[in-house]
Parts: C-alpha cells; sequence; structure tokens
C-alpha cells in the first residue's frame, strides 16, 4: 500500500497545481538560453544540481525525519515567483490531504506538506525523495515541451539522462551541506514575473 500511496503522491494528476510553473524556465526560453533539446536538459541538470539538490532535498530529507523546517524552507525561496509557486503547491496539497484524510496541515511550503504526507502514510524516506526528485523533474521536462518546443521523444531522452541521477542525490542529501547559489535561476525568475507573454504562472 504504501508503494501506491507514492505513485499517487508523485503522480503529475495530483491537484497541486505543479504544471502550471516553469521556475525560470519560460524565461531562459525567452532570453534565448534554452532553445533546443541539448540547452533544455543542460538547464534542468544545472538546476536539479545546483538547487533543488543542494537544498530542497537535503532539507526535505530532514523534514521527512520530523525536523521543522518549513520557514526556512520559505526563505530560501529567492523571488515572489518562488515563494508564490511552493506557498500555493503547499496549500492544495494540504486542502487534498485534509479531504482525504482529514488530516490538519499546519506546515505551508510544497516540500513540508510532501513531509508530513509521507510520514502520515508511512512512506519509506528515500523512496519519497526519489520520487519528489522524479516529479519535479517530470515537471520541468513538460514545461520544456510546451515552451521550447520539445517532442515527446525528446522530453522522454532528457527524463531517461536525468533520471539517473535522482539515486546518487537522494543518497547524498542525507549528509548535504545546504547551498543555494543559483543567481542565474533568481534572475530568470524574476523576470518572468513580468513577462509580457507567457504560458506558465508567476
Amino acid at each position: 500500500m504504501s508503494l501506491a500511496r507514492l505513485l499517487q503522491l508523485a503522480s503529475p494528476t495530483l491537484p497541486v497545481g505543479a504544471y502550471s510553473y516553469s521556475q525560470g524556465l519560460e524565461a531562459a526560453v525567452e532570453a534565448g538560453i534554452v532553445r533546443d533539446a541539448a540547452s533544455a536538459q543542460r538547464w534542468i541538470g544545472d538546476v536539479l544540481e545546483f538547487s533543488v539538490a543542494r537544498m530542497e532535498a537535503p532539507l526535505l530529507w530532514r523534514m521527512m525525519h520530523g525536523e521543522d523546517l518549513d520557514e526556512k524552507f520559505l526563505a530560501t525561496r529567492e523571488t515572489a515567483e518562488l515563494l508564490a509557486e511552493t506557498l500555493q503547491m503547499g496549500h492544495s496539497l494540504a486542502a487534498l490531504l485534509k479531504d482525504l484524510t482529514s488530516a490538519e496541515v499546519a506546515a505551508r511550503s510544497y516540500p513540508a506538506v510532501y513531509a508530513f504526507a509521507v510520514r502520515q502514510w508511512e512512506i519509506e524516506p528515500r523512496a519519497a525523495l526519489v520520487a519528489y526528485l522524479w516529479s519535479w523533474t517530470e515537471n520541468q521536462v513538460m514545461a520544456a515541451i510546451k515552451c521550447v518546443p520539445l517532442g515527446q521523444t525528446a522530453g522522454q531522452r532528457i527524463l531517461l539522462s536525468l533520471g539517473e541521477r535522482l539515486e546518487g542525490i537522494a543518497d547524498k542529501a542525507v549528509t548535504t551541506e545546504l547551498s543555494n547559489f543559483v543567481p542565474g535561476l533568481a534572475m530568470l525568475s524574476s523576470r518572468h514575473e513580468k513577462q509580457y507573454s507567457r504560458l506558465f504562472r508567476s
């Protein structure tokens, strides 16, 4: 049952609105930084390695083990867009959990609410972390398919390649020293907030 719950929690059909955000990717397309499959994979891979793996994944790991790091995670969101994204997704997941299980969730950020669900449903933390990383990567690839644009097969090639990194990232999250120095992501996310024509929310 825990595997089924994990698949449900990581599913792209989970109604939390993850599909509606690009996390700076759409602005990178507008700026010409991302223009094809190779540059899309490089962009997504860099954000995965230099931001998600070094800040989000270690914090999520600790939260799944009961540490209260909700406010700390919110403080790491460098733009209004990134903060609004995690608050909206966290709120949506908390509301869903209340409807499904009657559980009251005090946490506000998406990773903190996700960690609550993992504990509530007794899902193995490492598997939950790999699933979280997969879900993030899949959402980024789907955003690239829409706004670069890329074909479905190109998107699957990117997922196949980046998916190979996720187990290693999950293993390192236990001991990774927190770091979130990704100025390019922050600048492009802030530009996206005022981008005239866009597909994704800001």
